[in-house]
């Protein structure tokens, strides 16, 4: 087996010649592009992690947010219920208060009818005495010998508020 030297300096050169045809019209470009598409990927991957790092974020003013929101809740249905305790004692405190004015009016009245019918009962029983005084004397009374006995018969009875 013989080596042709002329076949293989015929092929380097062939070789050489298709390399720098290649790398000028095929290989620039094609680096070209790829480089290209991999500054692309690069940009596609720095925009992706900020956006995952913005929505983190975001995830995280959300829950924050609720977090807030649910606090907010809390103080309002607590503020309503020390409210409404409030306001329900103001209104048992105001029906005592009614209900006390109210008995103390009812206990003047009766005080006020009582007094009356006292009243009106020691003028039946002067009334009655005289009569009786006058028919157990037979005589008629004056005014003033009147008055005594009446004071003295209610003085008897327990009365003495004349």
């Amino acid at each position: 087996m013989s080596v042709h030297w002329e076949s293989l300096v015929i092929a380097a050169i062939a070789f050489v010649i298709l390399y720098f045809l290649l790398n000028k019209y095929a290989f620039g470009p094609l680096f070209g592009i790829m480089e290209t598409r991999a500054k692309m990927v690069q940009d596609q991957i720095s925009t992706a992690e900020k956006n995952r790092a913005e929505s983190e974020k975001l995830l995280a003013e959300q829950k924050e947010a609720i977090q807030q929101a649910k606090k907010e809740a809390y103080d309002i249905i607590e503020q309503a219920r020390i409210s409404s305790t409030k306001e329900a004692d103001n209104l048992i405190a105001r029906a005592k208060e009614d209900s006390e004015r109210l008995k103390q009016d009812a206990l003047k009245d009766i005080e006020a009818e009582k007094n009356k019918a006292i009243v009106a009962l020691r003028s039946q029983v002067s009334a009655l005495s005289v009569l009786i005084a006058s028919k157990i004397v037979e005589k008629q009374v004056d005014e003033k010998s009147q008055q005594d006995l009446i004071n003295h018969y209610l003085k008897e009875v327990g009365g003495n508020k004349v």
